[in-house]
């Protein structure tokens, strides 16, 4: 495999799926209740004071506090002020290793000087937007086309979740179908459609607070890493108005915490090409961070349509788009259409492309490239997993580590494991049950972590930057020990 890629060896899937299998049928071991209260009375009510003294001016104003879920950590969530390489500060002056990244966009290691200076750069000049038409919308889509040859063009949005409404807009159009299948337990953002068996595989609609259920009837799922099952679903809606598109994460659904073989993704693109579908790729946290040419050129897979968030505009605002080849993405023609008149997907956003955004990703990219990021953060990835394997093993623990490149799983309790099987429909209330439960004891051991300097996304995901040392990574996998010391099986 080519040596920019962050993957160097692809992992052993069958072999994953099994110890995750073991795993939800085991006790749960989680943090001691002891070790707990003592982490919630001498850190976080001793050192996090004035992130305390600042929630509860938020909920005031504020639904829950905070602004979005990757910012909720029990048992409240802490205030950042400063951002630097493989760091975080509080407004309390604790330092933390930052494995969250923004939830994946800062490869580089957050605030990079390459592209920050640029920023300024720009602002001082220009200011951060100006409705209209700037130089960095073109280098931005010429960069992100000239890496990634599916993309042919580029249409800058404000986030993953738009990118995504954008896809399903374009293939209907584009194929005059109307069917839609996505893979189970995926999250491809919170617009109505897609907001279907998003986390775990089956779930349907039961996660859609607020959605009709009327919409998701051109909306199916098939199970992770079965084609037969998605065969069956196509031809199935060959009967019933067609699939204008299937939307996968390449790596798995939630980032690859449900990890797939390594032909997974060239067996859904010829099912696509066998039944008249478009293959839409949701790279929102893939693209850049698997390699230049994102995961479709590590797995030689050539999506018609690719979804993009977070990294296009480099961790700064309004970041995500959608890309892809030329007679697809016509139909987003934002400007002077020429001679030839067709429909135009609606898509919108006043804010979408501002010169901030694009200056941000086209240094980002380019810094990126420049550097080798990629293939760096996934060697960190695989130092990380290396050393948590160990620590595993010295407490006997039954956890699961893995990663795709810098992507790190660090499953703990499984949660996102679950199947609901509706042919089953007794077992459902019991999977829910459990899944709750392991929520609850996979955000204690988020807490913990944190409480030790290690900030993750929800204490089961872990992404690494190129701004890790592996001196750094020793030092974070002390704090993982002092954790892992303090698990234990759950009482009751």
């Amino acid at each position: 495999m080519d040596q920019q890629y962050a993957i160097a060896q692809y992992h052993d899937t069958a072999a994953i799926i099994k110890a995750l299998d073991e795993l939800i049928k085991k006790p749960i071991y989680t943090i001691r209740p002891d070790a707990l209260k003592r982490y919630e009375e001498e850190y976080y009510a001793g050192k996090c004071k004035k992130s305390k003294e600042m929630l509860d001016r938020a909920v005031k104003v504020i639904p829950g506090g905070v602004q979005h879920n990757l910012a909720f950590n029990y048992p409240f969530p802490l205030v950042f002020t400063k951002a630097e390489g493989a760091f975080l500060h509080d407004i309390d002056g604790n330092r933390y290793y930052d494995f969250l990244q923004a939830g994946g966009p800062t490869l580089l290691g957050s605030n990079p000087t390459a592209v920050r200076e640029k920023v300024i750069e720009l602002i001082n000049n220009c200011g951060p937007s100006t409705g209209l038409f700037h130089e960095y919308e073109c280098k931005l889509a010429e960069k992100i086309s000239e890496l990634m040859p599916s993309v042919e063009m580029f249409r800058m949005l404000n986030s993953g979740t738009e990118g995504a409404m954008a896809a399903i807009r374009v293939a209907r159009l584009a194929t005059k179908k109307k069917y839609v299948l996505k893979m189970g337990g995926a999250y491809h953002g919170w617009s109505d459609q897609l907001a279907y068996s998003i986390r775990i595989p089956g779930s349907k609609w039961t996660q859609a607070g607020g959605v009709p259920r009327h919409i998701f009837k051109n909306t199916g799922e098939f199970f992770p890493n079965d084609l037969n099952d998605l065969e069956r679903k196509l031809r199935l809606n060959q009967f019933r108005g067609g699939t204008a598109a299937v939307l996968i994460e390449p790596v798995g659904p939630e980032s690859g915490t449900r990890p797939l073989d390594f032909d997974f993704n060239r067996g859904v693109e010829k099912l696509c090409r066998k039944y008249g579908a478009l293959l839409i790729f949701d790279e929102v946290v893939t693209a850049f961070r698997m390699g230049p040419a994102g995961a479709q050129g590590y797995f030689g897979v050539s999506p018609d349509l690719t979804v993009f968030g977070k990294i296009v505009a480099g961790g700064y605002p309004s970041a995500g788009g959608l890309g892809g080849k030329r007679e697809y993405m016509k139909f987003l023609a934002a400007g002077l259409q020429g001679e030839v008149k067709h429909k135009k997907a609606l898509v919108g956003g006043t804010m979408a492309a501002n010169p901030l955004s694009c200056v941000a990703g086209y240094y980002t990219i380019c810094e990126i490239e420049r550097t080798n990021a990629a293939r760096k953060a996934g060697q960190i990835g695989d130092y990380l997993v290396t050393g948590l394997k160990e620590l595993i093993k010295k407490y006997s623990l039954p956890f699961v580590v893995f990663n795709q490149g810098s992507i790190v799983h660090l499953e703990t309790v499984g949660t996102m494991h679950f199947v609901i099987d509706w042919k089953k429909i007794w077992t459902i209330p019991a999977v829910m049950k459990a899944t709750a439960e392991r929520k609850t004891e996979m955000e204690h051991m988020g807490a913990a972590y944190m409480a030790e300097g290690l900030v993750t996304l929800a204490g089961s995901r872990l992404y690494t930057s190129a701004a890790y040392t592996a001196e750094m990574v020793d030092e974070a996998l002390v704090c993982f020990d002092r954790v892992f010391a303090n698990v234990a099986i759950k009482e009751g």
